[in-house]
C-alpha cells in the first residue's frame, strides 16, 4: 500500500506569491518516490520589494489569497510549509570544522557528522544576521578530501569545508511574522537559488561546475556549484522589474501596459516572419494610436538592462574567483529569464554558455507551473523530498545500528524505503 505525504512551499516573490501543495508518495513495489501536485497557485504580490517585506498588512493579504487558493484546489488546510527567502540581504561564506572521531574502533557514525558540521557554524558573525543554511562541500577522513559521506569510514581526525548561508535577522523576522499571520508554520526557509537549483540543474551540470541565475522581478539570485557543491550564494537588488520600469519610462506610459509590452516582445522572440516590426503602445482609451519599432524597444531598452545585469553578476563571479570554474555555463531561470534577449546578452557578458531551465521533477497539476517563474516553488517541494529522505536515512542508520557506508546499493534503498513508510 502506497504511503502518501504531504508538503506545501510558498515562494514570496516581488512580482507574485507562488502556493503549491505535494502529494509525495513511494511505490511499494519499485520503491520509486513520486511527486504530484495538488495545488497550484499564485496572486500579485503586495508588500514586497526586492524580495523583502516591507508592509506586513498588505504582505498578509497576499499570501493568504495564494495559500486558499491552493488549499480549495487541493481540499486540504495547510499548517505548515517550506518558505523561500531571498533579496540582497543574502550572503554567503565558507567556512571549516575539525572534531575527533569519538567511538574508540575509529569507526564514524552520524554523530561525529553532526558535531563536525556544528563545528564549522561556530563563526564569528554580526548579531543583525542568522545562519540558515549550513551545507557540507567536502568532509576529510585523516586528511584524505574528497570524501562525500564519511559515515562507516575508518579514522580519528574528521574534517569538513562547509558553505554558510546567511541572511539579515529583521528580513527573517518580518518574514517570519507574514507567514505565521496567515496561520502557516514554516517548516524551514530556504534560499531561493538553492531552491531552484533543485528543479533545474542536474548532477553533470553541478558535478563540472555551473551557476544559476534566478532573474526574479525585484532581484537576481546566484547559487555557483563547484564540484558538486553549492559554494557561492549571493543576490543582486536589480531585475526583470527594472526592464519593466525602463519601458515605462521610455515609453511614457503605465507600469501596466509596460509590462504588457515585455510580455508582447518575449512572445515574438524567436519568429523571424513577423508581419510588422511596430508595436502597438496605445494606452487604454487613447484617442491617438501609437506605435514604436521593435527593434527599437530591444536594442535601445530592454538590452542595455540586461547588458547591466549580467555584468553585475560577472563583477560578482569574479569578485568570488570562480568565473573560470564553471564550465557547465550559466542557466537562467526565473519569470526574468522569458525577457526577450536575455540568452544573448548573458552569453555575451559573461562568455559561457547559456540555457533557461524550466522546472522538472514533479507530476500532476503542472501546465501552469511549467515555466521559469515556477522553478523555485517547485525546487522547494523537490528540497523538502529530499531533506526528508536524507534525514530520514540518517534516523535508520542509527536505528538499525548499521553504518550508512556498510549498507550499499539496491539493499540501503530497500531499507531506508521501508523505513520511510513505517509512521
Amino acid at each position: 500500500m502506497t504511503k502518501n505525504k504531504i508538503i506545501a512551499a510558498i515562494d514570496i516573490g516581488s512580482f507574485k506569491i507562488a502556493t503549491l501543495i505535494a502529494q509525495v508518495s513511494v511505490d511499494p513495489m519499485t520503491y520509486e518516490t513520486s511527486v504530484n501536485i495538488v495545488g497550484a497557485t499564485s496572486s500579485p504580490s503586495k508588500g514586497v520589494k526586492k524580495g523583502q517585506i516591507v508592509d506586513i498588512e498588505d504582505s498578509v493579504e497576499a499570501v493568504i489569497a495564494s495559500v486558499e487558493a491552493a488549499e480549495r484546489m487541493a481540499g486540504y488546510n495547510l499548517d505548515h510549509a517550506f518558505v523561500s527567502v531571498g533579496g540582497s540581504h543574502i550572503a554567503s561564506q565558507n567556512s571549516t570544522g575539525v572534531v575527533a572521531v569519538s567511538n574508540p574502533d575509529g569507526e564514524i557514525n552520524a554523530g561525529d557528522v553532526a558535531r563536525v558540521i556544528e563545528a564549522a557554524r561556530a563563526i564569528s558573525y554580526p548579531v543583525s544576521r542568522e545562519i540558515i543554511h549550513v551545507l557540507p562541500r567536502q568532509f576529510l577522513v585523516d586528511g584524505e578530501s574528497g570524501v562525500r559521506d564519511p559515515v562507516g569510514m575508518t579514522g580519528v581526525r574528521l574534517e569538513v569545508e562547509t558553505h554558510l548561508v546567511t541572511a539579515s535577522s529583521a528580513a527573517i523576522k518580518n518574514l517570519a511574522k507574514t507567514i505565521n499571520e496567515v496561520g502557516v508554520d514554516i517548516e524551514e526557509l530556504v534560499y531561493t537559488g538553492l531552491a531552484a537549483s533543485e528543479a533545474t540543474l542536474s548532477d553533470t551540470e553541478k558535478e563540472l561546475g555551473c551557476v544559476l541565475i534566478d532573474l526574479g522581478a525585484g532581484t537576481t539570485s546566484i547559487a555557483a556549484f563547484v564540484d558538486g557543491a553549492l559554494s557561492v550564494s549571493t543576490s543582486i537588488p536589480i531585475g526583470a522589474r527594472n526592464v519593466t520600469n525602463d519601458l515605462a519610462i521610455g515609453l511614457r506610459v503605465s507600469l501596466d501596459l509596460a509590462e504588457e509590452i515585455k510580455l508582447m516582445l518575449s512572445d515574438k522572440q524567436g519568429q523571424k516572419d513577423t508581419k510588422s516590426d511596430q508595436i502597438d503602445i496605445t494606452e487604454s482609451g487613447a484617442s491617438e494610436v501609437k506605435k514604436v519599432s521593435r527593434r527599437t524597444l530591444v536594442e535601445g531598452i530592454v538590452r542595455p538592462r540586461l547588458n547591466e545585469i549580467f555584468t553585475m553578476v560577472r563583477l560578482e563571479l569574479e569578485r568570488q574567483g570562480i568565473i573560470n570554474k564553471i564550465p557547465s555555463g550559466a542557466i537562467l531561470t526565473g519569470g526574468g529569464a522569458l525577457t526577450v534577449g536575455v540568452t544573448e546578452s548573458a552569453k555575451r557578458i559573461l562568455g559561457l554558455p547559456v540555457r533557461v531551465a524550466q522546472p522538472g521533477g514533479v507530476k500532476g497539476l503542472i501546465d501552469d507551473i511549467m515555466t521559469p517563474g515556477f522553478s523555485t516553488a517547485v525546487g522547494l517541494i523537490l528540497y523538502a523530498v529530499s531533506r526528508s529522505q536524507a534525514e530520514k536515512n540518517q534516523t535508520d542508520s542509527k536505528r538499525i545500528n548499521l553504518p550508512t557506508k556498510n549498507v550499499k546499493g539496491f539493499l540501503h534503498k530497500v531499507i531506508a524505503t521501508i523505513k520511510d513508510l513505517l509512521p
